[in-house]
């Protein structure tokens, strides 16, 4: 892994050295830099990213709340990989969590949150990398979550999201999801739009199912 140098300038704008330490670290998961099961020496962490050891250990503590890395006795620590079953149940979750999250947003939804869904799928639409599209798909969402204002639910999916995220990234880009997905969130964002909430469910449910239904059967196979 190529070094690289957190601190760009003097100043850290309203974040921790710990705070960069996760995002790079989680970021590393996300996009199959950091493998689910690969053992993490934290010396090496805090050399590839040259920083002190103390906000690494902090970083992968937070990492391990959000089910991204797992300490072991006498194992150390390791990024976890999920199985098809528990990618399952992760979606299932998802899906109670965010149906609920659209029935409390969908109301509050103005143009401009409508708008800015609207350009994030634009961009999508051009983004090449599938690195890219994994942000921007978090981001539509969450636009359309946000109407429910309950920090606390955005952050649970957010964290359920980015467990299978890195999945997603590195083994539905090569299965033509893209196109279905995209598809799926118009369908999903001119729902919210007519502010039909039932159909807004109906369709993420359908959006969901299919991605966790490749998902799931890659991973069951890739364990055969």
């Amino acid at each position: 892994m190529k070094k690289m140098n957190l601190i760009k300038s003097n100043k850290i704008e309203h974040r921790t050295m710990s705070d960069l330490v996760v995002e790079k670290l989680r970021e590393a998961i996300l996009n199959g830099e950091l493998a689910g099961g690969q053992q993490l020496k934290q010396e090496a962490l805090a050399g590839w990213l040259q920083v002190s050891l103390s906000p690494v250990r902090e970083a992968l503590k937070n990492l391990e709340a959000e089910g991204l890395v797992k300490f072991s006795p006498n194992r150390g620590v390791a990024v976890t990989a999920l199985s098809a079953a528990e990618a399952r149940e992760i979606f299932e979750i998802r899906l109670f969590l965010e149906s609920g999250a659209l029935e409390l947003s969908i109301p509050y939804l103005q143009s401009a949150d409508l708008t800015k869904a609207g350009q994030i799928l634009q961009q999508a639409d051009c983004a090449p990398a599938s690195s890219d599209c994994g942000g921007l798909n978090w981001q539509f969402h969450q636009v359309l979550y946000q109407g429910a204002d309950r920090p606390r639910l955005l952050s649970m999916i957010q964290i359920l999201h980015n467990n299978v995220e890195r999945y997603m990234r590195l083994y539905l880009a090569t299965m033509n999801f893209h196109e279905q997905s995209q598809q799926e969130h118009r369908e999903l964002l001119a729902a919210c739009a007519g502010k039909d909430i039932l159909q807004a469910q109906t369709v993420l449910r359908r959006h969901m199912l299919a991605a966790s239904g490749s998902l799931c059967e890659y991973l069951h196979h890739g364990q055969g």
